[in-house]
């Protein structure tokens, strides 16, 4: 991999972060999903949280460690974001489902511009 410039090493540092928060905060959403229970308890919408949480759990690990393929999983991590964001949003009056969409939203804004780094 060739050598980043400081505005990529930066750029590629916010990207890790904001995916390592996405992580944690639907890590998060998940126990509190499942302890809400009903709607929040779904399946599908559980193996959402499922997913990105792991997405972006992975596609950090692979940009912290300069991986050929990281550009690809920042694309991948960043549709996924997407959507876990919009299930999120469903529930707009639960202030633990804001914060996730918002997390997922930020995770997909940096992982879609490192997407564009080869």
């Amino acid at each position: 991999m060739a050598q980043q410039s400081p505005q990529g090493m930066k750029q590629m540092q916010r990207a890790v972060m904001d995916a390592l928060e996405c992580h944690r905060v639907c890590e998060e959403t998940i126990g509190h999903c499942l302890q809400a229970g009903g709607r929040y308890a779904e399946a599908s919408h559980i193996r959402l949280l499922t997913d990105c949480a792991d997405v972006c759990r992975m596609t950090a690990d692979m940009m912290v460690r300069s991986s050929e393929f990281h550009p690809q999983m920042c694309g991948m991590c960043a549709d996924v974001c997407v959507r876990c964001a919009e299930d999120c949003e469903r529930f707009s009056d639960d202030e633990q489902m804001r914060r996730c969409a918002e997390a997922c939203r930020r995770c997909a804004e940096s992982c879609r511009q490192m997407a564009g780094v080869a």
